[in-house]
């Protein structure tokens, strides 16, 4: 006996249904549980690597300039309670070129939502620095500088948990 359809496709068009609905549930399901990972981790710390790549022979200068204007703009906003820590790093040893890093700044901000609310540090930058004029060209000589800068958000990883 022979089943009649009037729409010969239908059956090819419901499997393939089932089968995306198959293959889109766990990306559907890892979502939610990011979200609800992500509500969870809203009052945890939350750090963001910096790294600074300067032109060669300029490492000191990056430095001194980021020392006088950025570091004091960054004291300002752990006194404020935005941020938790500010530490930099440098490597012991070279790397290869295209893997050279001088500086790595690493910022622990209070939490996620901080680190990217888009804060304007315009009002702390006038307290500290009357001077805008020299502010302005030391801030883009120390930008001038670099060959490189790229930020990196980091998350501790437990290693005993299951």
């Amino acid at each position: 006996m022979k089943i009649r359809d009037s729409h010969p496709f239908r059956w090819l068009a419901l499997a393939a249904i089932a089968l995306a609905a198959l293959l889109l549930a766990p990306g559907i399901r890892s979502r939610a549980e990011q979200s609800a990972k992500a509500a969870d981790a809203k009052d945890q710390p939350f750090a963001i690597e910096y790294y600074y790549k300067a032109k060669w022979g300029h490492a000191e200068e990056f430095l001194a300039l980021f020392k006088k204007n950025h570091y004091p703009v960054l004291k300002k906003e752990i006194e404020l309670g935005r941020m938790l820590k500010v530490s930099m790093a440098v490597p012991r040893y070279h790397t290869t070129e295209d893997g050279r890093w001088d500086y790595r700044v690493t910022i622990v901000f209070k939490n996620a939502a901080i680190a990217n609310d888009n804060f304007d540090s315009s009002t702390i930058i006038k307290q500290l620095y009357p001077d805008q004029d020299a502010y302005k060209k030391e801030e883009q000589r120390r930008f001038e500088i670099l060959d490189a800068h790229w930020d990196l958000p980091i998350k501790d990883l437990d290693l005993d948990a299951h």
